[in-house]
């Protein structure tokens, strides 16, 4: 990957715009969720924990709007949706494990920087 001027950096750029949709909040911990298979819509947010009710739509919406997301509603009663990640979105199963699998490794390096660098903002 380039880091010349006029490479992702730039607004329009495609690139730029799937960056954006990966990295928002909550995007990749519910791509990571659904990497394991199907989930419906309380199963997702019993699983994630923290998220809104909400937000979570807010979220699979945009992740369905760039391909990423299927929202399938099977003809029963009382009505039942399931999200899936669509074939774009099991591209992202490998990156996003090996990123989770670095944030396992680190994130105790990084909760002590962030405890020691507030401390010395006190």
């Amino acid at each position: 990957m380039s880091l010349r001027p006029g490479t992702v950096f730039l607004a329009d750029c495609p690139a730029r715009l799937a960056i954006e949709v990966i990295s928002s909040k909550w995007a990749v911990v519910t791509l990571f969720a659904l990497s394991k298979g199907p989930l419906r819509h309380g199963e997702l947010a019993e699983l994630i924990g923290g998220v809104s009710r909400k937000v979570l739509t807010q979220t699979l919406r945009r992740l369905q709007k760039s391909g990423l997301v299927e929202r399938r509603v099977y003809a029963e009663a009382p009505p039942r949706v399931e999200y899936s990640l669509t074939e774009l979105g099991n591209t992202l199963r490998e990156p996003i494990g090996v990123l989770s699998e670095w944030a396992r490794a680190n994130g105790e390096s990084i909760v002590a920087f962030h405890e020691a660098t507030e401390a010395e903002d006190v």
